[in-house]
């Protein structure tokens, strides 16, 4: 069974979240020359689960939804 992803960590810098490792950002085991994974936080902020609504629409769609929330 998978660990349960953690929605918003204390520190997601610390660890690689590419797998279910969850390996120290310091001591990959992934391999030599991988690079750390960031979490969905970092890349996307605060509020990052809500946006599997926007992910399957065209980008056109999404400005046109930005320009009606002003």
């Amino acid at each position: 069974m998978a660990k349960r992803f953690p929605t918003s960590p204390s520190h997601p810098e610390r660890i690689c979240w590419g797998c279910d490792l969850y390996c120290p950002a310091k001591a990959l085991a992934c391999g030599n020359g991988a690079d750390r994974t960031m979490h969905p936080v970092e890349l996307f902020g605060e509020g990052w689960e809500q946006l599997e609504d926007r992910l399957g629409q065209p980008i056109s769609d999404r400005q046109d939804l930005q320009r009606d929330k002003r």
